[in-house]
């Protein structure tokens, strides 16, 4: 591991778990501004997400190599008024309570008593749904046979399939217009229009947001004078103007492509219960064969790419609930889950040296993937 992996890391397990009122106070901001019934509410989401992505802090650390937060920094934990709202109750269990806390400012607790709550409160999902509950469901409820949860967050236990890694949003926006045109003659229904330009916004958004970080990381190498960064500097913004934007090429876009997309599926929603990349020593093994063959990717870049990547999860604690649970609940574990091994699409042992790069061991593990794939 080298310095500036160990700096992050430790700047990582350092980190303060707080609540930041960032996210609530633009999607409240762009909700305020927004008359009422005026669009659709898959337009209504997208044209959210974007504001926020367009608005939220840019968090760039002066040593980073995969970039991107959900928060204005790490740890910095956003919460979903439009979901859930928390009360200035759960804010201060969750600054006080002894396990997992989360640090409260007063400026957070400002912002919730006087913008936040005021206009969210009756309009949230989970007030809608519990405003349809019957009284047996309600009592039920109140004396603790259930408690809150799906109603808290968005649908979880996700994983990125393969094609999002083949993909650029470019790719997908084409794929958009083409149903559009294909069912223009035809016939579609309003609400798969509605479905289709939100999508669209959504994509350009995250384009935009990796634009926003070539923009920071530009500023960055203007204000850089050691070589070594002012290389990685260069090599980071030819990422970002890439990815995700067009389907990645390299290992480290490869990983940067699928982080932009992970943060704004977090930033949009809060799939708690998770949002993963799924088999990454499958996806990442075409690149990184290539590319060591070639000298362009030696295995000790590869291993530093990884380890800010795991860093960059570990900056993500799952964004805590309401009520009862926010009183139970102690994790900050964001859920989010790496398949190795297993089989590929045609049923052959899909292990390689991949799933066995665990950055202490790597002559052995290169020598047990060699077993167990049967080659010499």
């Amino acid at each position: 591991m080298n310095k500036s992996i160990q700096n992050l890391r430790q700047l990582s397990l350092d980190a303060v778990p707080t609540i930041s009122a960032e996210r609530a106070m633009l999607i409240t901001e762009y909700y305020q501004q927004l008359p009422e019934n005026q669009h659709a509410v898959a337009i209504q989401r997208a044209e959210a997400f974007r504001h926020l992505i367009m608005n939220k802090k840019i968090y760039l650390h002066e040593q980073e190599i995969i970039v991107g937060e959900r928060g204005p920094a790490p740890k910095a934990t956003p919460t979903y008024p439009e979901i859930s709202l928390h009360s200035l109750e759960d804010l201060k269990t969750l600054n006080e309570r002894e396990k997992v806390s989360f640090k409260v400012s007063k400026e957070t607790f400002e912002a919730y008593e006087n913008n936040i709550i005021p206009f969210w409160k009756g309009r949230t999902q989970r007030d809608r749904l519990f405003a349809s509950m019957s009284d047996q469901w309600i009592k039920a409820y109140q004396a603790g046979v259930f408690t809150e949860f799906q109603e808290q967050r968005a649908p979880g236990h996700t994983v990125a399939g393969k094609r999002l890694f083949c993909m650029g949003l470019l790719d997908i926006i084409d794929e958009i217009n083409e149903v559009r045109q294909s069912k223009a003659a035809g016939g579609i229904a309003q609400s798969h229009w509605e479905e289709l330009e939100a999508m669209q916004i959504a994509a350009e958004a995250m384009i935009a947001f990796a634009e926003r970080y070539v923009r920071a990381l530009e500023l960055q190498l203007r204000q850089t004078t050691n070589a070594e960064r002012i290389a990685e500097l260069q090599d980071m913004i030819a990422v970002c103007k890439r990815v995700p934007a067009h389907a990645p090429q390299t290992f480290h876009e490869m990983l940067q492509h699928y982080w932009f997309i992970h943060v704004g599926i977090i930033s949009e929603l809060n799939p708690w219960d998770s949002f993963n990349p799924g088999r990454l020593d499958q996806h990442l093994w075409p690149f990184y064969q290539r590319e060591t063959a070639s000298g362009s990717l030696s295995k000790e870049r590869a291993k530093e790419l990884l380890q800010a990547f795991w860093i960059k999860f570990n900056n993500h604690p799952a964004p805590p609930k309401v009520g009862v649970t926010a009183l139970e609940s102690n994790t900050y574990t964001d859920f989010a889950l790496i398949n190795l091994g297993g089989l590929t699409e045609k049923g052959a042992d899909a292990v390689n040296e991949l799933s066995f790069f665990d950055f202490g061991r790597d002559r052995r593990n290169a020598t047990l993937a060699t077993q167990l794939n049967g080659t010499n």
